[in-house]
């Protein structure tokens, strides 16, 4: 009997050229519950890959979200892309209204472009 291994998709977290990484910043300030709720479905998303509704939705342009609801009844969002076999996670933040703000789209497509470059 042979052992299936699932493909795992190493994740990358943005880093700003002064070394501060402002979405793991940003999951360390966040209860334990939501942060394990997070990192499972970032977990699914790199071993499952690729990954469509209702976990993962496409933003365009490369840019995609994972979307998990957490214990502590609020919405989180991560933006990720996935590039040069690699997933890199841009942005995070706890979502208030239900169509994304364009200032968190735009954070996430400028650390894209960054980290691609």
């Amino acid at each position: 009997m042979t052992v299936e291994r699932l493909t795992e998709i190493p994740v990358v977290f943005y880093r700003t050229s002064g070394g501060a990484e402002p979405v793991l910043e940003w999951l360390r300030g966040l209860p334990p519950e939501d942060r394990r709720a997070i990192g499972t479905d970032l977990a699914t998303v790199q071993f499952g890959w690729p990954i469509g509704m209702p976990l993962c939705r496409p933003l365009g342009t490369g840019l995609w979200e994972v979307r998990s609801t957490l214990p502590s009844r609020r919405i989180a969002r991560l933006m990720f892309f996935v590039d040069e076999g690699r997933i890199g996670v841009v942005h995070g933040f706890i979502k208030k209204t239900q169509k994304t703000p364009d200032s968190d789209l735009e954070i996430a497509r400028k650390r894209m472009k960054e980290m691609k470059a």
